[in-house]
């Protein structure tokens, strides 16, 4: 066995943390919690718990992770966390539809309310998914990745690989450089990268997710590798060498590279062919979410 092989085996799985309505489509039952209340919802839950729930915005994304476990390519693997504010009872029927669907998620935690992200460190999850806003922010802030599940996807075609896109600035990298732009404009931005080229960028919130896909890139050839990244960026030359110079530095691989000078990204990301693409800027969420499963990253000079 060689030292590569080795490392493969000792890397920590990508552990994906997720809620019961980025997973399924609980658009019914939510509304019976937001117009009659919670005891209403947990009777509604209880009373359709043998009722399959439909798949969500996020589905089709843990089906293509969980699918990575599946093959005979020694790996790092994935595990998928399913982090709920409902209650154990009230969530029986979410895990009737997982096994329905014969989903391979065996952790779970019920909160009965409150937020779940205090979890996060005791799983090692390196990413949580939520359609709860506070939930999503304060897991941002405990360090931890994590994005908004936004609706709005539409079906596309589907390649068969797991294609995920990242914005750069906040979201894999800090927000140092947004900061300028946004405090002193365009001028001083691109002169603040031409001086900064040759020094990487820090690390921003996905940084850990970016490393963990890399991992189990890794255990497969290039041509044939059931992962694909993507890095769709605002950014345009010049101020892309640091961008390619600190993903270098960092030792990992992205696939495609799109500097698309402040272009809107639906339509690339449509091209690409993304199960779910991450950005904090809103107004690039719109964008994209008409095409693809979208994740609103809350995070830097952008969402304070």
């Amino acid at each position: 066995m060689n030292s590569a092989e080795i490392h493969q085996l000792n890397a920590a799985p990508l552990v994906v943390a997720i809620s019961s309505r980025a997973l399924f489509d609980l658009s019914e039952s939510h509304r019976v919690f937001e117009d009659r209340g919670l005891e209403d919802y947990a009777e509604y839950q209880v009373a359709h718990e043998a009722d399959v729930l439909k798949p969500g915005v996020a589905f089709p994304l843990v089906k293509k992770l969980l699918a990575l476990n599946e093959d005979a390519v020694e790996h790092p693997g994935v595990e998928i966390i399913l982090m709920s504010r409902n209650s154990a009872d009230t969530g029986l029927r979410i895990f009737n539809t997982i096994e329905h669907h014969g989903l391979r998620i065996e952790r779970a935690v019920f909160t009965n309310g409150a937020s779940p992200y205090r979890y996060m460190p005791a799983f090692g999850a390196h990413l949580f998914l939520s359609t709860h806003g506070e939930d999503v922010r304060r897991t941002l802030e405990a360090g931890f990745a994590a994005a908004l599940i936004l609706p709005g996807a539409a079906n596309r075609p589907d390649s068969g690989q797991l294609r995920i896109a990242f914005d750069g600035d906040a979201v894999l990298f800090g927000d140092e450089a947004e900061r300028i732009y946004q405090a002193e404009g365009l001028e001083a931005f691109a002169r603040a990268e031409r001086e900064a080229a040759d020094t990487p960028l820090p690390a921003g919130p996905f940084k850990p997710v970016l490393s963990a896909l890399h991992q189990i890139q890794s255990a497969y050839p290039i041509e044939d590798n059931p992962i694909r990244t993507a890095l769709v960026t605002a950014r345009s030359a010049p101020a892309h060498k640091r961008v390619i110079l600190t993903l270098r530095s960092w030792g990992i691989r992205i696939d495609e590279a799109l500097f698309l000078g402040g272009k809107p990204k639906g339509d690339f990301l449509k091209a690409f062919g993304a199960d779910i693409f991450f950005d904090d800027q809103r107004g690039h969420c719109e964008s994209a979410r008409e095409h693809v499963a979208t994740g609103h990253v809350p995070h830097g000079v952008m969402n304070e």
